[in-house]
């Protein structure tokens, strides 16, 4: 795609993909299919878009397409004529000619409490029949719009895995004939966690995207952000749930502080937290704070928010309290153990303890398997080195880091560390 039409179509599908899918999803009630038709309706787009011209709203575009796609589908299966009229009937408001999208949400929302049919979406998507690595793949596909190997990066596994995954998942959900509904009551807890997860692994593949040429997607955090209040509505005595929304709304927080004025990064020691949102930032904490009430355990994240919520209430960097960040992820270390929750230590250890602290933790990972390629494992290890004055170690880490990143803001934030060593 190289015409300016064509870079509209690619940015168009990638913020809308998710809506058009679960809009048809909800009428052919298969999550596969409706990514099938919804690539049709992208199909249609690539072959009129550049004859007549980029719609005024082109997401309803797309959608009223692949409803009407779906409606043929659904036609050419013989459906009874009260179903065909029930469809004829929604669809109506809804053709090619532009209809703003507001005026379906609303009228969802007349209809249904929640009307969200990408919420819906996910709870399909993470449903038990699905194995846990299968239901975040597919979401994370559906809803994310991510590519096999942006999700397997995600992942820290091999793409074809990914890739095999989400097919197994799609011909599972299809045979087993899952509704395309929102869990209530006793079915809602056991699907919770891993929509938590779904919904974490979004914001995150847009506070930092894992490839191309921008080091943030903020569509992607924003829809996070979205369906965690939603889901923090439905379970308002879960903390783990207002522990998430915590965790997402302290660093969005820093978003306009996270690149600078040529879209840089800027990391977080180095940020101007007279950027940092304020709003964001009280409705953060305001969370921590009711996860916190709740009672109980804390969970991952009601554990990581706390730890955001100590850079939140750092007026300064050098004011953070790095000692109580370490102990938060000592106890985050025993919730839920991860190479990466490790590697996070190993930073807190050393800011808080010294440079030579954190490589001794760093340095004990460096066998791990999957971190193999993970590009922060060299990215650490090169600062800590060039803290302690190792700077020929320090560069040859850095020039790992860079080879193995794919996201061209971090390499080339990684290759500015190299020639600042000199």
């Amino acid at each position: 795609m190289s015409s300016p039409v064509h870079r509209t179509i690619e940015a168009v599908w990638r913020i809308e993909c998710a809506k058009v899918i679960a809009s048809v999803a909800r009428m052919v009630r298969d999550v596969g299919l409706a990514e099938e038709l919804a690539q049709d309706a992208l199909v249609a787009a690539l072959e009129h878009w550049p004859r007549s011209g980029v719609p005024d709203n082109p997401g309803a575009w797309l959608t009223a397409t692949a409803k009407n796609r779906a409606l043929d589908h659904l036609r050419r299966d013989k459906l009874l004529a009260a179903k065909h009229e029930e469809l004829g009937r929604e669809l109506e408001a809804q053709e090619a000619a532009v209809v703003p999208d507001f005026v379906d949400a609303l009228d969802a929302a007349r209809a249904d409490p929640i009307g969200d049919d990408l919420l819906r979406l996910i709870f399909t998507a993470c449903h038990p029949v699905l194995g846990e690595d299968a239901r975040v793949a597919l979401t994370l596909r559906l809803l994310g719009g991510l590519s096999t190997g942006e999700i397997a990066r995600a992942f820290l596994v091999p793409e074809p895995t990914i890739a095999q995954r989400i097919v197994r998942a799609k011909r599972t959900l299809a045979a087993a004939r899952v509704p395309f509904e929102l869990p209530a009551g006793p079915a809602l807890a056991p699907r919770l966690a891993s929509v938590l997860q779904v919904v974490y692994l979004i914001f995150n593949e847009g506070y930092t995207a894992t490839a191309g040429d921008d080091w943030m997607r903020p569509a992607l955090s924003d829809e996070a952000l979205r369906l965690g209040r939603i889901l923090a509505g439905l379970a308002p005595a879960e903390p783990e749930v207002h522990g998430l929304v915590a965790l997402m709304e302290l660093q969005a927080s820093r978003a306009a502080a996270r690149v600078d004025g040529q879209g840089r990064p800027v990391l977080l020691l180095d940020q101007d937290r007279s950027r940092w949102d304020r709003l964001l930032i009280r409705r953060g904490l305001a969370a921590v704070e009711h996860a916190e009430d709740i009672g109980g355990v804390l969970g991952p994240y009601a554990l990581q928010a706390a730890i955001a919520a100590c850079h939140a209430r750092a007026a300064r960097a050098e004011d953070t309290d790095w000692a109580r960040i370490v102990a938060l992820y000592d106890a985050l270390a025993q919730v839920a153990p991860s190479p990466v929750v490790e590697l996070n230590r190993a930073v807190a250890v050393g800011m808080a303890f010294g440079p030579a602290a954190g490589l001794e933790i760093v340095d004990a990972m460096r066998g791990e398997p999957s971190l193999r390629n993970y590009q922060w494992l060299p990215s650490v290890r090169g600062d800590l080195l060039a803290k302690l004055g190792r700077i020929d170690e320090a560069r040859a880490e850095f020039e790992r880091a860079a080879a193995m990143a794919r996201n061209a803001r971090e390499r080339a934030h990684l290759e500015g560390r190299i020639r600042a060593l000199g």
